[in-house]
């Protein structure tokens, strides 16, 4: 399935391949009447045509609505009615699909059946409907009661020599007050090992913002985006990873905005746009600008740009000193000398062979942010995946600092979240590496001793498990067995463990590659109505740019015996800490009780149960947004990194990213099409610069081997797949996760983040053996 076969094409996670495929070019705007044809067949092959239809009325609205399980991007404050996008709909249908997965379904298939279905297939078969547990003498999941389940749970991680032998981890779906009760479960029982989606995301930009300015939050919020002069969107395919933005970029167009879109690739969101809920532009398909200037940086290359434009103000600054802001810089900053000196000294030569870019397009692109008051700079996984992501946001902060960009309307850090409340998990106290002032309130607040040490993050967890050292993995949500890097080594490593536990509201690959013991806990999804014995509960969730509001199912669970997230947890916290004085039952009865304990521990939470309830909710303090920085020197700080030095991946090789289809949301795949890119009918694909096809004796849709060079010398090989011509830099190369994570070894992770590096792998490129014509 991966591509283990040489001169086999590979098959992909996507459906099962027909055997045809195309390409073309795609120059239609993005979104426009291509989502809406595509929102109107996901209603329709969902099955659920009434209640889909509903829920494009609910999703994201604030009277009684549900926050849209997908990306994090924050909804619109002026009452828009269809706040929403192509990809939020697909996601909201595949969870109220009427299929079930229960006793029947497990009864029929094996395990080791199982494991040969297509991730797509697996995750079509529906929703989880009852609780099970593995049984080996049959190689069936069978039924277990919920009591049964928590028992086991609770019994195994009692029997362990160390609280430390044991894993917890979170994909980004999880309620703040789900993430809370789960926080509280691990650190009363004694350790921080609480690995995190954001270890494999955004790990780097919490870090540099925390280091430069004091917060690990972007700044800004969308009455910035509404005010700014230019957005530089950095690593970042908007049309796919948050649709919703290209309304906000139309709108910035509209006014007079520079849109520059820094990325290897040429994506379709970064030229024109229809936007689907504005009705006149689509009756008359009336397109806007979403993209004022393109530049195509170098798999890499993003932190040797921000270091150029730097040197280009600083040189425009010598003839005339108001292109810096004096006043901000001389108040608020520190280190900026220390950094006009790092700038002058690196020579435009290596400035222009790091970043791919020339040096007339840098000053270029430097002219804009000098003639542009007020500049939102946001970035995603583009920027972050590399060895080098901390110190590159943090030269992305340096050039903001520049010119006074931190504290000032329209203007700031804006990284995208790319998953519902993956920020809110971090805010909750879902972190490795907790901070003293959280543990010291969580100990004075709830009477508990919770752990100082750090814990572990995605990689150490699954080196732990692989070498035995970590016994129980526990996942809230997500897919980690395809999500994470080196896929052969993370499926040993779930092997390995004595117990591991999924909540989830899918069949997965997670579910298929488990532990001696594994149990499957099913809980309501986003769209499902939460019954307690205090009434109908919501939930919260924090969005990308800081706002906290509550979210309501819209419909009656899809079984019976689901249970919601709070539940499960408290029902394996109870089990685990019989003798716990943390009202644990209170808790479930009434989630009201829950944001009372999280408004005592959290800044910011204050009056918590009032607040989420306003319209739209609250948004969480930012002292950086008033130019008040928590640093030890109270001070912006610039960062003063060296350029990196790993951007030529060498002779005859080439840097190849990985990256998502427009019919996919992370690990789930929705078909084998790529709207955007003009690709039909297949995954398994390598997108290449022609030139380098043409070096190699390629030709469109040839098979191709890829062979990744780990830091440790180690190799890896994928057989099968097909070259396809693309715009993009010489030298660079990209294709699907999550096939291609299998080229990322686990060693293979930023020093300075912990991050796997699969946006930055050394490969080699080579005609597959047997070639069809």
């Amino acid at each position: 399935m991966l591509g283990s076969v040489p001169g086999t094409p590979a098959l992909g996670r996507g459906p099962a391949p027909d055997g045809s495929f195309s390409r073309h070019e795609y120059h239609h705007p993005a979104a426009g009447w291509g989502a809406a044809k595509s929102v109107g067949e996901v209603l329709e092959k969902a099955g659920a045509p009434v209640e889909g239809a509903r829920a494009l009325f609910l999703m994201n609205q604030e009277d009684g609505g549900f926050d849209c399980p997908g990306c994090a991007w924050p909804d619109d404050p002026s009452g828009l009615r269809l706040d929403l996008c192509e990809n939020g709909v697909k996601h909201v249908t595949w969870e109220l699909t009427r299929k079930h997965v229960g006793r029947d379904f497990f009864a029929a298939h094996t395990v080791s059946e199982l494991a040969g279905w297509s991730d797509y297939d697996l995750e079509a078969a529906g929703r989880l409907s009852e609780p099970m547990r593995y049984d080996a003498a049959s190689d069936r999941y069978v039924p277990v009661s919920w009591e049964d389940a928590f028992e086991l749970v609770g019994s195994t991680l009692r029997g362990l020599q160390s609280p430390h032998q044991a894993a917890f981890y979170t994909s980004g779906r999880l309620s703040n007050e789900a993430t809370f009760l789960y926080q509280l479960w691990v650190r009363e029982f004694g350790t921080n090992n609480l690995p995190d989606c954001s270890n494999m995301c955004h790990e780097a930009s919490g870090r540099a913002m925390m280091a430069a300015l004091g917060t690990g939050k972007g700044t800004v919020d969308l009455g910035d985006w509404e005010r700014t002069d230019a957005i530089w969107l950095m690593g970042d395919n908007a049309a796919t990873n948050a649709p919703r933005i290209l309304t906000w970029l139309a709108e910035a167009d509209r006014r007079g905005a520079e849109l520059v879109h820094i990325n290897p690739l040429i994506e379709a969101a970064s030229r024109r746009t229809i936007v689907p809920h504005e009705f006149a532009d689509m009756a008359t398909f009336r397109t806007t600008k979403v993209g004022t200037m393109n530049v195509q940086v170098r798999i890499g290359g993003d932190m040797a740009l921000m270091r150029g434009v730097g040197k280009a103000v600083f040189e425009a600054a010598a003839t005339d000193p108001g292109v810096l802001d004096g006043e901000f810089l001389e108040l608020y900053t520190h280190g900026v000398e220390e950094y006009r000196a790092l700038c002058e000294a690196t020579p435009w030569s290596e400035l222009v062979r790091d970043s791919g870019v020339e040096e007339p397009l840098i000053r270029r692109l430097a002219d804009s942010y000098v003639k542009s008051r007020r500049v939102i700079i946001a970035w995603c996984l583009g920027v972050t995946q590399h060895e080098h992501g901390v110190d590159t946001i943090r030269e992305i902060v340096n050039v903001l600092l520049l010119r006074g960009n931190i504290g000032r309307e329209g203007a700031g850090p804006c990284p995208v979240r790319g998953h519902s409340n993956v920020q809110g998990n971090r805010t909750c106290g879902i972190n490795h590496r907790p901070g003293e002032q959280f543990l010291d309130r969580l100990a004075q607040v709830c009477d508990i001793d919770p752990p100082r040490e750090d814990g572990l993050n995605v990689v150490q967890a699954i080196e732990a498990m692989h070498q035995g050292r970590v016994k129980v993995f526990v996942s809230l949500g997500g897919n980690l067995a395809l999500a994470a890097p080196d896929t052969s080594y993370t499926f040993a490593a779930l092997q390995n463990c004595e117990l591991t536990v999924q909540v989830s509201t899918k069949l997965n690959r997670s579910h298929i590659v488990h532990g001696r013991q594994a149990l499957i806990l099913p809980c309501l999804g986003r769209t499902e109505k939460d019954y307690q014995a205090g009434g109908e509960q919501g939930v919260s969730v924090e969005d990308a740019m800081s706002m906290v509001h509550i979210s309501y199912g819209m419909k009656d669970p899809v079984s019976p015996h689901l249970r919601s997230e709070c539940s499960i947890l408290a029902g394996m916290a109870q089990a685990t800490l019989p003798g716990s004085n943390t009202p644990w039952q209170r808790y479930v009865e009434d989630y009201d009780r829950i944001r009372n304990t999280m408004a005592q521990v959290l800044d910011g939470f204050e009056d918590f149960n009032a607040r989420v309830r306003y319209p739209h909710g609250f948004r969480l303090s930012q002292p950086a947004r008033e130019r008040g920085f928590l640093t030890p020197s109270g001070r912006a700080e610039f960062g003063l990194g060296p350029l990196p030095d790993d951007v030529d991946p060498g002779k005859g090789r080439l840097m190849l990213a990985t990256i998502r289809s427009h019919d996919q949301f992370n690990t789930t795949i929705y078909s084998n099409d790529d709207r955007y890119r003009g690709l039909k009918g297949l995954r398994t694909v390598v997108f290449m610069n022609s030139d380098d096809m043409r070096d190699r004796g390629l030709d469109e849709f040839d098979l191709v081997d890829v062979t990744s060079i780990s830091r440790d010398g180690s190799r890896r090989t994928v057989y099968g797949y097909r070259a396809v011509r693309y715009e993009v830099p010489r030298a660079c190369a990209a294709g699907y996760m999550p096939e291609l994570n299998v080229l990322c070894g686990i060693a293979d992770h930023s020093t300075e983040s912990g991050q796997p590096v699969t946006k930055h792998l050394k490969v080699e490129i080579t005609p597959s053996r047997e070639n069809e014509r």
